[in-house]
């Protein structure tokens, strides 16, 4: 003989509404189940990722991801307050405060975190289960645009980007973790995400371009992949546009 069905209501505040259809958000929703059920399983049923979650309560009750739904809970579900603590597990010292990994069809953001100094792990070839498998194994923050990716049970840290344009993600996520103070330009390969040294004019000469050995006499060579850097034309424009983006993350949080 099977369970007899059970009942309980959900209601999502915040940002955590982005999730749910439009006649759905703001407004308490009815799920029904069966058996034994976890907060995390009936939340993510109704379309909420885990690691969106900031608390849960029923009454005066505190809830974890993983304690069991009773029939007629009243579960409020609640985003974390910003910014958001670095994340321990995906630390790694002073030289690392935060580490990224970003699916397939996020390589321009992936470039911009790179710029910023971030470490932001991309691959346009890689697959579902290897990023949710990254994330967990080398504490990343998974960064995406597929909610349903952040449900798999392995992710512990991560994040739906909301907006659609690399620029406005890029401020989304500096603005969820406070990271414009961390921030260290120019130190991060744009195409691999390797860390850049300086290296002395001779030893590359035979690789410049004859006006790039002309003019320039200052470069970084990138450790992994060997991408050569110096100060272009385009140096200042994007120390401009750097400066805006900070300018914007401060002045929004």
């Amino acid at each position: 003989m099977s369970d007899p069905p059970k009942s309980a209501t959900f209601l999502f505040y915040g940002e955590l509404n982005d999730f749910l259809s439009r006649p759905q958000r703001g407004h308490a929703i009815q799920c029904r189940f069966r058996g034994r059920q976890t907060v995390k399983h009936l939340i993510e049923s109704l379309g909420v990722p885990h690691p969106e979650v900031g608390s849960l309560r029923v009454g005066d009750r505190v809830l974890t991801l993983d304690a069991l739904v009773e029939n007629g809970d009243f579960v409020q579900v609640y985003p974390p307050s910003l910014p958001l603590p670095l994340p321990p597990s995906s630390t790694g010292g002073e030289e690392e405060p935060i580490r990224f990994v970003l699916d397939n069809h996020l390589g321009r953001l992936a470039s911009y975190l790179r710029l910023f100094g971030f470490d932001a792990l991309y691959r346009n070839d890689i697959q579902d289960n290897e990023l949710a498998k990254v994330s967990s194994e080398e504490g990343r923050v998974l960064l995406t645009r597929d909610h349903r990716l952040l449900m798999r049970s392995c992710v512990q840290t991560g994040y739906w980007l909301r907006s659609k344009l690399p620029r406005l993600q890029l401020l989304e996520v500096l603005q969820r973790w406070n990271l414009a103070p961390l921030a260290r330009p120019f130190r991060r390969c744009l195409r691999c995400n390797g860390l850049l040294k300086e290296v002395p004019k001779e030893q590359i000469l035979s690789k410049l371009q004859p006006l790039t050995r002309l003019y320039f006499d200052e470069f970084r060579l990138c450790s992994d992949c060997g991408q050569i850097y110096w100060r272009g034309s385009h140096y200042e424009r994007m120390q401009v546009w750097m400066a805006r983006v900070i300018q914007a993350t401060t002045q929004s949080t």
